[in-house]
């Protein structure tokens, strides 16, 4: 890749275990007023690193100026199933053109398939396409959005693979059963785990938490949705990621820095973040 370079982070020494939020949305009005007080606290709490998504390419500035002014963020470009008005026929070249101008670019998305919210499959997998080829092309990981069409997903993904045109990458925010999930992990992707994980209801998310392989799961907020409990309801933040990986840590039977160490490791190698000094995950 080319342009601007991405330095090292060096991780300092927290009484709380190094985590990584690896998925999060800040340029929205409801952090405008305290953006340096978020910031304070996510780094309190032992947030070592973050990764912005992008779900249209008119966020990018906005995305860029933040990782100007927060140096543990990096950030993906990419365009949301349910943005498809916002797809035109240079936003590929947009797209590109901003990942290579960026070292700080570390994924394509947040794209994917949503069959919850639209009914509009065949224009999202349009969208989607192009953006999965846009990965391989910059051999970047891409952040997929799979909301109740984890079959067509699949589909498009085995076909991609079977031709040798499947990339890495992470499912977020999973709400899927143990089943579809296996399917996900057979195709080489991580599964990312967010505040739904602490929801009392979510039993599917809960058995994917113990199920999933120590070595294929991240954390993340999704903020400013999806609060943890005890927060459920409110805005959510960075520093929140504790809660999620407090209760992967319930939920699988292991210790918190145990959880923190595997999961940030392993969006550590996802996405190559520039991350030293994190703990090892065995």
């Amino acid at each position: 890749m080319t342009g601007q370079s991405a330095p090292a982070l060096t991780t300092p020494a927290f009484t709380t275990p190094a985590l990584i939020d690896s998925h999060c949305h800040l340029v929205f009005r409801n952090f405008e007023h305290d953006l340096e007080d978020v910031i304070q606290r996510w780094r309190q709490a032992g947030v070592v690193s973050l990764l912005h998504a992008c779900v249209e390419p008119a966020e990018i500035p906005a995305i860029r100026a933040l990782a100007d002014r927060i140096p543990e963020l990096r950030y993906s470009v990419g365009v949301h199933p349910l943005d498809t008005e916002h797809w035109q026929d240079d936003t590929p070249a947009v797209l590109r053109a901003a990942a290579q101008a960026d070292g700080r670019v570390v994924a394509i998305g947040e794209l994917g398939l949503d069959s919850f919210r639209a009914t509009n499959l065949q224009v999202q997998l349009d969208i989607l396409r192009p953006q999965l080829d846009l990965a391989v092309e910059l051999d970047l990981p891409v952040i997929i959005h799979c909301r109740d069409a984890a079959e067509p997903m699949l589909a498009e993904l085995r076909a991609r693979q079977s031709e040798g045109r499947c990339p890495r990458g992470v499912m977020h925010c999973w709400g899927g059963t143990p089943e579809e999930m296996e399917g996900f992990l057979e195709l080489g992707l991580l599964i990312s785990f967010s505040g739904t994980v602490t929801f009392a209801k979510a039993e599917a998310t809960h058995a994917c938490a113990r199920q999933v392989p120590a070595d294929r799961y991240l954390v993340e907020t999704d903020c400013p949705f999806l609060a943890p409990v005890p927060r459920r309801g409110k805005r959510n933040e960075p520093s929140f990621v504790a809660s999620v990986a407090e209760r992967m840590a319930v939920l699988r039977g292991e210790t918190l820095t145990e959880v923190a160490a595997c999961s940030t490791a392993n969006a550590v190698g996802l996405f190559r973040l520039p991350v030293t000094s994190i703990p090892q995950c065995v």
